[in-house]
């Protein structure tokens, strides 16, 4: 009889509170439990894997008007405030999630480009129903997810000289911060030579003899995205090689055809001493086929890079 009198008392007690106002003011209440009740198809099957399910923590630390949404449904009310971040704006879910994810890679993240951009955290990463193994993305590897919005970049990735992203050797991530502002392009790394070096540290130097453009910035000649020609080149040589070597060569289609042409033995001004003119280094040759240090040269005879 005592048992039933006690539960019938937190029966009543239990009412009386829910009809207070002071319980829809206190959200923290409301666990992930009693919300699952409800909502166990929103949270999907990979929610109790996550991290956020494991943390001491309730749906109410992100979700607003928790405790008045359950008043709501307690009273068969349809019309009551829904908890949703669906209809807040991207700065105003970016600030939810940024009160906890305040410091490491996401330190920098309102400098950066996403958040110049209005896009919200949300856009990438799902909290309760995530594919990706980690950082709970929207899909199972951060390609997928980077490519909904930069499609040029996927377009580039399908080319036959790529890095080894679609064969999930690489990732977007493995070069680029997308929570970070501090760096040009969101690159992981004060530049983009300083990116590439840490791959490709042979390129690095420093060289007896030093090619500008290299020095200055790996693009120049790359695309690092993809293209249709070997290693990444942006164009295919010698045209490449054409932007900066226009003249003074002697080269055939450099800037001196007449003298090639003409069948000219001497070399003109401004030529490597004893190069000759009179011989077509288009024709099924590149720049390359000579000059075969571009990156830099030690050798004493380096100065073209030729050895």
């Amino acid at each position: 009889m005592r048992r039933i009198l006690f539960v019938m008392t937190l029966v009543a007690a239990f009412a009386l509170l829910a009809g207070s106002s002071a319980f829809a003011q206190a959200p923290a209440t409301w666990s992930v439990t009693d919300c699952q009740a409800c909502h166990e198809k929103a949270l999907g099957p990979s929610f109790e894997h996550s991290k956020h399910a494991k943390i001491d923590q309730s749906c109410a630390s992100c979700h607003q008007n928790v405790g008045e949404h359950a008043k709501a449904q307690m009273n068969g009310e349809t019309n009551g405030p829904v908890p949703s971040l669906k209809k807040l704006t991207a700065n105003a879910i970016n600030a939810t999630c940024l009160t906890c994810h305040e410091k490491a890679n996401q330190a920098n993240y309102l400098t950066s480009m996403h958040a110049r951009r209005n896009v919200a955290c949300t856009e990438c990463h799902s909290i309760h129903n995530y594919q990706s193994a980690k950082a709970q993305l929207k899909t199972k590897l951060d390609p997928d997810t980077c490519f909904t919005c930069h499609k040029s970049e996927r377009a580039k990735s399908m080319r036959s000289s790529h890095h080894p992203v679609r064969e999930g050797k690489m990732a977007c991530a493995s070069c680029h911060n997308p929570h970070d502002g501090n760096a040009p392009k969101m690159l992981k790394a004060d530049s983009v030579n300083e990116l590439c070096y840490t791959c490709h540290a042979e390129k690095r130097g420093p060289f007896l003899f030093e090619h500008a453009p290299v020095r200055e910035d790996c693009v120049s000649c790359h695309e690092p995205h993809g293209t249709n020609h070997t290693r990444l080149l942006s164009q295919k040589l010698p045209n490449l090689c054409w932007n900066c070597h226009l003249s003074g060569s002697g080269h055939f289609g450099s800037g001196d055809n007449a003298s090639t042409e003409k069948g000219v033995q001497v070399a003109p001004a401004g030529a490597p001493t004893g190069y000759p003119t009179v011989n077509s280094r288009f024709i099924e040759r590149s720049c390359r086929m000579c000059h075969v240090k571009l990156h830099g040269s030690n050798h004493p005879s380096g100065a073209y890079f030729v050895r």
